[in-house]
């Protein structure tokens, strides 16, 4: 639903280690004044009706460490028409994977790298399980799912492992599937690991689309051209950004070119949102306190 606001919102602490964290603030905290008693599931729900928010994200932290909190978010949302996000890094378990996702409309899942040394090495983790993930989203589920990879020099943006990561993602989940590729900023543990080169992240997304991905993004950089929707079959432009602007739109009625008719995939309104790149702190009221959500 491009152009719509969301309600964002997560808690504390996470279940992997990585030494890139660009959250470790919220990630790596080990006390935290707890908001839960006071943000319910029906406070959050009704503060995005509210605030006319079309979606409530949990991110910030992995939502599958406050799994029953959230899932009890996500039935607070449906029950007003609100769909609900999951930013996740997609390391969970087979049981409480099939009862998270039951309840969520859309996910974004890092993968962040596409080696088992670099899950071993960097984030304390398997590449299997989160592949898994993946798997079952597109598979056994309706949940619309996006990928994201942060690239870190020398790290995980050979363009070896570029092509083994794209090939995979044809192979198993095909080409619809949008894969975005965001630059990395020296934090917590890896301050001395530069920047990535927004040339790394415009090479990486060529190579996806050279293996047949439709859709190939860039992040964290200023990219106008790489952060744009093209339409797979006759190259329109269908969703032009400049970062949270929308500068073009071009998909009539069930998201279709405008151009040729092509069908884009993805989870569109009749018409574009007109929130932009505004930013609006909600007030969250309990009974005898408030608390506010970013």
């Amino acid at each position: 639903m491009p152009g719509t606001p969301v309600l964002s919102f997560g808690t504390a602490g996470c279940n992997l280690t990585c030494k890139f964290c660009q959250n470790w603030d919220i990630s790596k905290a080990e006390t935290l004044d707890r908001i839960q008693d006071v943000a319910s599931p029906q406070a959050i729900s009704e503060a995005a009706a509210r605030s006319g928010c079309r979606s409530v994200a949990f991110t910030y932290n992995d939502p599958v460490i406050f799994l029953e909190y959230a899932v009890d978010v996500a039935q607070a949302c449906r029950e007003r028409g609100i769909k609900t996000v999951a930013v996740s890094a997609g390391y969970i378990s087979p049981e409480p994977r099939t009862e998270f996702f039951r309840h969520m409309d859309a996910a974004n899942i890092d993968l962040k790298g596409f080696t088992e040394g670099f899950y071993k090495k960097l984030c304390s983790g398997k590449l299997t399980a989160v592949l898994e993930t993946l798997e079952y989203l597109k598979h056994e589920t309706n949940v619309w799912f996006e990928i994201t990879t942060l690239l870190i020099p020398g790290e995980n943006d050979s363009a070896v492992e570029i092509e083994a990561l794209s090939a995979w993602v044809m192979d198993h989940l095909g080409p619809d599937v949008p894969l975005h590729f965001t630059a990395f900023h020296p934090d917590w543990k890896m301050r001395d690991v530069p920047p990535t080169p927004p040339e790394t992240l415009k090479r990486a997304r060529k190579i996806a689309m050279n293996a047949g991905v439709h859709y190939v993004y860039t992040g964290n950089v200023h990219d106008p051209a790489g952060q744009a929707t093209y339409c797979y079959a006759c190259g329109a432009v269908l969703i032009g950004r400049d970062w949270y602007d929308m500068t073009a739109w071009n998909l009539s009625a069930g998201g279709r070119c405008g151009n040729c008719g092509a069908l884009c995939h993805g989870v569109f309104e009749s018409q574009a949102g007109r929130w932009g790149r505004r930013r609006k702190p909600l007030t969250i009221r309990g009974p005898e306190q408030e608390s506010v959500a970013p």
